[in-house]
């Protein structure tokens, strides 16, 4: 996918040519669009693992955002930040997905929450790692779309509940009732296969 994206983005976008560098509000840097997929590509395809896209899918997936965000260049005006801006356009762009396609059952690949592979990490620390975040993705496939989301916006992303809300169209009393659960939930499932796991090694 990373080159055809490279080639789609580098075209004049809706018709109009370019000088090669697409401003985007205020957004610091200044960076054309280009950088910008290149820049966000990692995080895009986190996000939408973490929001439950299954590993088959994320391929489409993550074009479809980054067409999104192409096509909605002239949205964003630098009200929020140009990250809370793509989380956005992410979100909603997931969720469309996951309605079209249906959601995968739990445990039908492998996709990891992160990339966690690290240069200079000891590998004992980093398949300890491993094991955590391919528990965390599990239990994140067992909790139903409205907990998922606003866990993986408060703990993972660390959006607040006012964010959260506006994302959602929800009040944030409702965000706050749904992350209680989500935490209840997640703390109940890690405890009970840390001790599945204990057992296996008695």
């Amino acid at each position: 996918m990373h080159a055809a994206a490279r080639a789609l983005f580098s075209r004049p976008r809706n018709g109009r040519p370019q000088s090669g560098r697409v401003e985007l509000g205020t957004r610091e840097d200044g960076a054309d669009f280009l950088e910008l997929y290149e820049q966000y590509l990692p995080l895009v395809w986190r996000w939408a693992a973490r929001l439950g896209v299954p590993r088959h899918s994320l391929d489409d997936a993550v074009q479809e955002v980054f067409l999104t965000l192409y096509g909605r260049l002239d949205d964003f005006e630098g009200r929020s930040s140009l990250k809370s801006w793509v989380f956005a356009v992410t979100f909603r762009v997931v969720r469309n997905f996951r309605r079209r396609r249906g959601s995968a059952p739990a445990g039908d690949d492998e996709t990891e929450v992160d990339a966690i592979a690290a240069e200079g990490v000891h590998p004992e620390a980093a398949a300890t790692q491993s094991e955590a975040v391919t528990l965390l993705q599990s239990i994140l496939d067992g909790l139903d779309d409205d907990k998922r989301e606003v866990f993986v916006m408060a703990e993972l992303e660390g959006l607040t509940a006012t964010e959260i809300g506006h994302l959602l169209g929800v009040s944030s009393n409702t965000v706050a009732s749904r992350l209680r659960h989500a935490r209840e939930e997640v703390r109940a499932a890690w405890e009970r296969a840390k001790a599945r796991d204990a057992w296996r090694l008695r």
